[in-house]
C-alpha cells in the first residue's frame, strides 16, 4: 500500500538484507562469515525499527483513521481528498518521528477516528506540537496550551480545561489589581487637583510624581466573542418531526427502517462513521432529498431554516448587509447591520461581498442569515467549521437559549456534548437513539450498554433503554448531562473544603504579590521583584494540581 512508502529508509533496509542473505547462501569462509556479520547488523536495524510488524502497524493505522480494508490497496489517485488527508496523516504516524507537528488533524475524521487519534497521540512518545480546534482532542493530548491573540503568545500548564481554569484565574486576579491601581490613581489625581496652589502644594507635587513614576498595570487581555443570539421563536406542534421506516441507498446502503420522534425543544445530534449518510438524512427531514422508503411527517406551526456546511445558504456574490435579508418581511438597513455585529461582522466588513472574508466570517454570516428566518426548527450541518474556539462557546450558548428545536450534525464532539440532549447514531443496516449528550453515549460505550440503545427494525421504541442501566449509571446521569464513568482516584482522599481553603490562600496571596509588584518601592528594589518572582512561579505551579485534586474530590468524595 502507498502508506508504505513513508518508510523508505526502512524499505531499503530490508532489500539489503535480503539481497545480503542471497548472497550468503552462495558464499564460502571468510566471505560468508562477513556477510553473516553484515546480515546481523541489519537485522539489528531491521528488529529496531519494529519492521517485522510494519503490515500490522500500517492495518491499524490506516483502519484506525477511517480506512475500509477494501481501499488499502488503492492508488492515491483513487482516493478522495478527504481519503487523501487522511493518508498523509498516516504516513506521519507510521513514520513515528521524534517531532510532530499536527495542522487540524481531526479534519476529514468522523468521530471514532477522532477518538482513535486521540488515544494513538496520547500514547506517543514524540513531541507534539499541535493546532485544533477540537477540545476533546487538545484536552486528552495535550500538556501545555499557548494561546496566540493579537501578536502575542501566553504559555499555560496543562491541557484545554486547565488553561480556560488558569485563564479565568489569573484575569481575575489581573483585573482586581488593575482596577486596585485605577483607584489609587484616581485618589492620588484627586489629591492633586484640590491642593495644588494651596498650603498643601508641596504634597500634591509629591503626588504628581508618585504617579509620573508609576509603572502601570495593563488590564488583562480579553478575546472577545461575538455575542450571536437567534429570536425567539413562534412555538410549534408537540411533535416536531415524525420519521416512519426511512430508508435510503445509493450504490450501497446508508440507513434502512429509521423510525423516531423530534419533540418541540428538542437539541437532536446525528452521529455516525463518514460515508453513512448523516447529511443526506438531514436532507430529507429538510424534504430536499426524497427518502427510498418511509414517510417523514412535519408538525403543526413549524418553519424551518437549513444551514449547510458549504454555506450556499449566503450568496457570496452580493454584500453582507443584502445577502441576509429576508425574504418573508421587511427588515431594513439598519437591523441587518445589527443582526451582523451580533455576529462579529461590523465596520468595512458589511460592504464586502461575503466571497471576500474569511471561511469564519463566511460562517458568522451564514449563522446571521439563520437568525433573520424566524424558524422555530434549525437543520445545521457542521455549523462549527472554520469557527474558532470562542465563537463556537458563543454559538454553544445561543443553541442553549434558543428555544425551538435543533438537528445537528457535527464532528465536534465537545459541541455536540454542550449543545445536545438526544443523539441519533447512524451505522451501516442499524441506528440508536440515545436519550443524553455525547458524555452519555460515551458512558454506554465504556460500561457496554450502548448495545442496548439500539434501535432496528425489530424494534417500535425511539429512546435508549435507560430502564436497562444499572442504578449506578442511573445515579451518575441524573448527576448531569456531562457525567463521565467513575475512576480511579489519581490522589489522596482530602475534604472538598479543605483544597477550597488552601486555593483561596494562594489565590489571595498571589493577588497580594501582584499588587506588591505594582508599588514604587519594590520597583525599586531589584533583589525584592527577582523574590516575587520566584514565589509566584512556585504559587501558580502549586495551583494546578490543588485545581485537579479538587475537581477529584468533588467528583468521587
Amino acid at each position: 500500500g502507498e502508506a508504505a512508502t513513508a518508510l523508505e529508509e526502512l524499505a531499503t533496509l530490508t532489500e539489503q538484507a535480503q539481497r545480503v542473505a542471497e548472497e550468503m547462501a552462495q558464499a564460502m569462509g571468510q566471505e560468508q562469515e562477513a556477510l553473516a556479520e553484515r546480515y546481523d547488523r541489519l537485522q539489528e536495524k531491521l528488529f529496531q525499527q519494529d519492521a517485522y510488524n510494519l503490515d500490522y502497524r500500517i492495518e491499524r493505522i490506516l483502519s484506525g483513521l477511517g480506512f475500509v480494508d477494501s481501499e488499502f490497496e488503492k492508488t492515491v489517485d483513487q482516493l478522495s481528498g478527504g481519503q487523501k488527508n487522511r493518508l498523509a496523516l498516516a504516513k506521519l504516524l507510521l513514520a513515528e518521528p521524534d517531532l510532530m507537528i499536527l495542522d487540524e488533524p481531526s479534519n476529514h475524521l468522523d468521530v471514532d477516528a477522532t477518538q482513535w487519534l486521540e488515544k494513538f497521540l496520547a500514547a506517543s512518545t514524540a513531541t507534539i506540537l499541535l493546532v485544533s480546534h477540537d477540545r476533546f482532542l487538545i484536552d486528552q493530548v495535550s500538556h501545555k496550551t499557548i494561546e496566540l491573540h493579537q501578536g502575542t503568545i501566553e504559555i499555560y500548564k496543562g491541557n484545554y480545561s486547565a488553561y480556560m481554569r488558569q485563564k479565568d484565574e489569573r484575569n481575575a486576579v489581573l483585573r482586581r489589581t488593575y482596577e486596585k491601581q485605577q483607584d489609587e490613581i484616581a485618589r492620588l489625581e484627586e489629591f492633586v487637583r484640590r491642593h495644588i496652589g494651596s498650603q498643601k502644594t508641596t504634597q500634591a507635587e509629591d503626588r504628581r510624581k508618585k504617579l509620573q513614576r508609576m509603572e502601570l498595570v495593563n488590564p488583562p487581555r480579553e478575546i472577545i466573542a461575538p455575542a450571536m443570539g437567534f429570536p425567539k421563536p413562534e412555538r410549534s406542534g408537540d411533535i416536531v418531526i415524525r420519521a416512519e421506516h426511512v430508508s435510503k441507498a445509493y450504490d450501497f446502503p446508508l440507513f434502512q427502517d429509521l423510525t423516531f420522534d423530534i419533540l418541540r425543544g428538542q437539541k437532536w445530534g446525528i452521529l455516525g462513521p463518514n460515508g453513512t449518510g448523516k447529511s443526506t438524512l438531514m436532507k430529507i427531514l429538510n424534504g430536499e432529498v426524497e427518502a427510498d422508503e418511509g414517510e417523514i411527517h412535519i408538525g403543526a406551526k413549524v418553519k424551518s431554516a437549513y444551514f449547510d456546511q458549504h454555506l450556499t445558504c449566503v450568496d457570496s456574490d452580493k454584500e453582507h448587509s443584502e445577502a441576509i435579508r429576508p425574504d418573508h418581511k421587511e427588515f431594513v438597513e439598519r437591523e441587518r447591520r445589527d443582526v451582523l455585529a451580533r455576529f462579529g461582522i461590523t465596520k468595512e466588513m458589511v460592504f464586502k461581498k461575503v466571497s471576500q472574508l474569511s471561511g469564519g466570517e463566511r460562517n458568522r454570516t451564514a449563522l446571521a442569515w439563520l437568525s433573520t428566518r424566524d424558524a422555530n426548527l434549525l437543520y445545521l450541518d457542521e455549523p462549527t467549521n472554520h469557527l474558532d474556539l470562542w465563537a463556537r462557546d458563543s454559538l454553544e450558548k445561543t443553541l442553549n437559549d434558543y428555544e425551538g428545536t435543533v438537528v445537528i450534525v457535527s464532528h465536534d464532539r465537545y459541541f455536540l456534548d454542550q449543545v445536545c440532549d438526544m443523539l441519533l447514531v447512524v451505522e451501516p443496516k442499524r441506528f440508536r437513539v440515545i436519550d443524553g449528550n455525547y458524555s452519555t453515549y460515551q458512558t454506554l460505550i465504556d460500561s457496554g450498554l450502548a448495545q442496548e440503545a439500539r434501535v432496528g427494525k425489530e424494534s417500535k421504541t425511539t429512546t435508549a433503554a435507560v430502564d436497562d442501566v444499572p442504578a449506578e449509571s442511573k445515579a451518575k446521569r441524573a448527576k448531569g448531562a456531562n457525567s463521565k464513568p467513575r475512576r480511579k482516584r489519581k490522589f489522596p482522599y482530602r475534604k472538598v473544603a479543605e483544597l477550597e481553603s488552601e486555593i483561596a490562600t494562594i489565590e489571595n496571596r498571589i493577588e497580594a504579590i501582584y499588587s506588591a509588584m505594582g508599588l514604587e518601592a519594590t520597583l525599586r528594589d531589584g533583589d525584592l521583584i527577582k523574590n516575587l518572582n520566584a514565589e509566584l512561579e512556585s504559587l501558580q505551579n502549586s495551583l494546578e494540581p490543588l485545581y485537579e485534586h479538587l475537581e477529584e474530590a468533588i467528583e468521587m468524595n
